[in-house]
């Protein structure tokens, strides 16, 4: 009705949204040409952004990813590790999975009871990723393939065919970056997860909020920076959209090493960062508890580092806050812990954990420093940045 009596206002209005979803458009078009044409393996990018950390990998997800054939490897482009734990017999959605590395890395761990999608715009990719489908479940000895993939958009997954509610995991390896509207992207992951679901991903997030001269710069859109997030905005997006508050995994500070692009970037800094979001069922209000790891998970026998504030090891007794108790008893490790309320009776174990009234974790920049200096006191022949070598795992 408002807007009936002021018509200017709402051609205003029009035009803005028209422009907006032309520049998006132009976008797409800049990022599929980017990853289609002028990217054909790892080896050509122009920056260290969208490459993997120089870091430790668990044995498993190392010979997960052996296994995946050589050409889909050469054309991985990723910021992080998305390997979450407890993958067995799991539905996995990985939106924008180009080649299909990490996708056939995952088929192989959730095994043939297990589900995994992958979602990418870019029709050569999914081309590439569709014609190893046979290779991949003859090595893996799975009698029908457990992997598939779409072409379409990681922002209109209901659109390219995915129900609500079909996916115990969502993982994203430096794209959400490349989409303009993340908070649509958001809501469509936190729309296709079941209730104690997750969004496990890692991503390159800004230390402010990025000025129109970086944003609208076709490189540094195709490697990554030009449509980082400042990282405090993820906060804000999942919380509106109904997530947990983030949980920061990891972190590691980009090295752009590019003298003409770092004159563009100018004193913002980058990050590459691996959050998990969880959806977790509408119940009433969880209590601090304190738990206790029965161990067991492949890979994670012994411990298990579930964020960059807990770290669980098996026996011990651990005190946690409300939201971690919500988290553990809700999603796929309910079956992982033994959980019980403050006061309660847990059998005896080795050591005990209380929750230290210390600042929380959730700054990427400090989190990425800290590990840098701890790496270079340790290990000084280590590249600590995010891609301080240019190698996948």
């Amino acid at each position: 009705m408002l807007l009936l009596q002021h018509p200017h206002r709402f051609s205003q209005l029009f035009l803005f949204s028209a422009m907006a979803a032309s520049r998006d458009a132009e976008i797409r078009k800049d990022v599929q040409t980017y990853y289609g044409q002028v990217l054909k393996k790892s080896a050509d990018l122009r920056t260290n952004a969208c490459l993997t950390a120089a870091r430790p990998v668990p044995r498993h997800i190392l010979e997960a990813l052996q296994n995946v054939h050589e050409e889909v490897a050469l054309r991985y482009y990723g910021c992080g590790l998305v390997f979450p734990e407890r993958l067995e017999n799991c539905w996995i959605l990985d939106l924008g999975s180009g080649s299909g590395r990490d996708c056939y890395a995952l088929s192989q761990l959730v095994g043939e009871k297990g589900c995994v999608t992958g979602i990418d715009m870019t029709e050569g990719q999914v081309e590439v990723a569709k014609k190893y489908i046979d290779y991949h479940m003859e090595k893996y000895g799975f009698q029908a393939p457990n992997v598939t993939f779409i072409h379409g958009y990681i922002e209109k997954l209901e659109k390219a065919g995915i129900r609500n509610e079909s996916y115990d995991i969502v993982i994203s390896n430096c794209v959400l970056n490349l989409v303009p509207d993340k908070q649509q992207v958001l809501q469509e992951v936190y729309r296709v997860l079941k209730h104690g679901g997750e969004l496990y991903f890692s991503d390159v997030y800004a230390s402010l909020e990025l000025p129109e001269e970086i944003r609208k710069h076709k490189v540094l859109w195709g490697e990554c920076l030009g449509g980082a997030l400042y990282w405090k905005d993820l906060a804000i997006l999942a919380q509106k959209i109904g997530f947990c508050f983030p949980r920061l995994v990891t972190a590691n500070l980009i090295m752009i090493q590019n003298e003409e692009l770092e004159r563009v970037v100018g004193d913002c800094r980058f990050v590459s960062a691996t959050f998990r979001l969880f959806k977790l069922p509408k119940t009433g209000p969880a209590k601090r508890c304190q738990v206790i790891y029965n161990g067991g998970i492949t890979g994670y026998e012994k411990e298990l580092v579930f964020d960059a504030n807990f770290t669980f090891k098996e026996g011990d007794i651990v005190e946690v806050d409300e939201e971690t108790a919500a988290i553990l008893k809700n999603s796929r490790f309910a079956q992982d812990f033994l959980i019980k309320p403050i006061g309660g009776r847990l059998p005896p174990t080795g050591s005990c954990s209380a929750l230290e009234s210390k600042d929380i974790i959730t700054d990427p920049f400090k989190h990425a420093e800290e590990s840098h200096s701890t790496k270079s006191r340790c290990s000084p022949g280590v590249a600590g940045g995010c891609c301080g070598t240019k190698k996948s795992c």
